[in-house]
């Protein structure tokens, strides 16, 4: 086992950041808290509460978005994480996701609202509308940030360019501004006791507005999403072939980690597209992830470097996993993670 620090490169020059907070513009933040079946997902309280953050160091207003059906339960406890107040939108078809009926909602919400800055969880979902939210606001966009900040009353976005080689600062010079959020990045900290008022904000939605007609659902029963798992086990092609992700999946459930997957295991067939993590998959940001029999193609690195820690296990001690590795282990595979396995079940008890 060796262990190896992260570089990284920061282009941006970093200043201190301090203002007399009795001479801003008072920040009034709209947050869309996503919610699925529901409830808010994780990645929806991280965002309520970045805004917040943001919000206290202006003397501002967090105003939480919740859009589904029956949702305004989940939308008071927006509360809980920050939000001075709540809009709930509900309509029976928004049970299901809708492009152009959330991209119309967020925009009136945050014209109505008289909101100037947007928060967005980068989430799929978010990840579609945000842009087209941002064109109907004419408002300037940061996407994917992984830090906000507040410099003499204008927010400052940090933001992963060229496929996380880099991190650069930018702001945003436009009256509105959107931003999307990383997952897993922001912390929602623990939450208070303090419900949010919760106003029924009504959008008038035609037929127009839900060009895509949802026909079934399937989903996963307990299948942890790679995008906001804490702990995520991944599988590369060094597996051979799709029946010894049995052993990734062990590991996983003895973790209570999600599975993902290489680019090259997905386009092969071996494992569903919603667990590819890479530039062309989803980026994720746990605090512990393990590669296993992944090499570390570029495209892969740009959707898992800012994880907190990375525990890589492959044959090949040149692997360019192993650069980006706080931890690495150089050996088969097929021995290393049973043998994985069966320390965490006996360090976890299981």
């Amino acid at each position: 086992m060796h262990q190896q620090r992260r570089n990284w490169c920061d282009c941006s020059t970093k200043k201190q950041r301090s203002f007399d907070a009795k001479q801003v513009q008072r920040m009034k933040i709209l947050v869309v808290a996503e919610q699925r079946d529901g409830k808010v997902k994780k990645a929806g309280w991280e965002a309520v509460r970045a805004g917040r953050t943001l919000a206290d160091a202006t003397r501002g207003e967090v105003i939480a978005l919740v859009i589904g059906n029956a949702i305004k339960e989940a939308a008071a406890g927006a509360g809980n994480y920050g939000a001075h107040r709540a809009l709930a939108v509900e309509h029976p078809r928004l049970s299901a996701y809708s492009t152009t009926a959330y991209t119309k909602i967020v925009a009136e919400a945050a014209k109505q609202s008289g909101a100037t800055v947007v928060l967005i969880p980068a989430t799929s979902q978010g990840k579609d509308y945000a842009p087209r939210v941002a064109v109907r606001l004419e408002a300037g966009l940061a996407a994917d940030c992984t830090s906000l900040s507040v410099d003499n009353g204008t927010i400052v976005a940090t933001r992963p360019i060229y496929a996380g080689k880099a991190v650069t600062d930018v702001r945003i010079t436009s009256p509105m501004q959107v931003f999307t959020l990383r997952p897993n990045v922001f912390t929602a900290g623990e939450p208070s006791a303090t419900a949010a008022t919760v106003d029924v904000f009504n959008v008038t939605l035609s037929e127009e507005d839900f060009r895509s007609v949802v026909t079934d659902v399937k989903q996963s029963s307990g299948k942890l999403d790679v995008a906001e798992a804490d702990i995520i086990v991944s599988g590369g092609r060094g597996l051979k072939g799709p029946e010894h992700f049995v052993m990734i999946e062990e590991l996983a459930e003895v973790l209570g980690a999600a599975v993902g997957a290489s680019r090259a295991v997905v386009d092969a067939g071996w494992r569903p597209h919603d667990e590819q993590v890479g530039q062309t998959g989803k980026t994720v940001s746990p605090s512990l992830y393990i590669a296993v029999a992944i090499s570390g193609a570029i495209q892969h690195l740009a959707g898992m470097s800012s994880s907190k820690y990375i525990v890589a296990i492959n044959k090949d001690k040149d692997a360019p996993i192993f650069q980006v590795a706080d931890y690495g282990i150089v050996g088969d595979a097929f021995e290393v993670v049973p043998a994985v396995t069966a320390a965490a079940k006996q360090l976890l008890g299981k």
